[in-house]
């Protein structure tokens, strides 16, 4: 059976992640912001690549670090989109979404680093 959590519980889990990043990478995520949202719409789908009826966790929309010029900075935030509503219906336990929040902020901060999905996946985050 699915989870449900509430809002500011949601918060706090991904809260949690974030700082369990250890901190000389959180530094480098000055320009980042994250935003909780219910559910993914269709533009978020198809920005990810993905089906309607396909799972979207987090999202990342942004230009990795490896990828921008040495002295610009953006002048929009990156920003990372972690959705509740499909964690929550494969998770059962507050346990098992913890885990998937912290895998989920960790995979979405990876692709602000620059590290693909190939990578991700090797590394036991896809």
């Amino acid at each position: 059976m699915p989870i449900r959590l509430s809002r500011a519980r949601f918060e706090r889990l991904v809260e949690e992640a974030l700082a369990s990043i250890p901190e000389p990478l959180r530094q480098r995520m000055d320009n980042v912001e994250i935003v909780i949202e219910t559910w993914p719409t269709e533009d978020h789908l198809e920005a990810a690549g993905l089906e309607p009826d396909d799972w979207l966790f987090g999202l990342y929309e942004g230009t990795p670090l490896i990828e921008r010029g040495i002295t610009v900075d953006p002048l929009l935030p990156d920003k990372i989109t972690i959705f509740q509503g499909p964690l929550q219906e494969v998770c059962s336990s507050e346990d098992e979404i913890r885990q998937e929040v912290r895998t989920t902020v960790i995979h979405e901060i990876a692709h602000h680093f620059g590290i693909d999905e190939d990578r991700l996946a090797e590394l036991g985050y896809d």
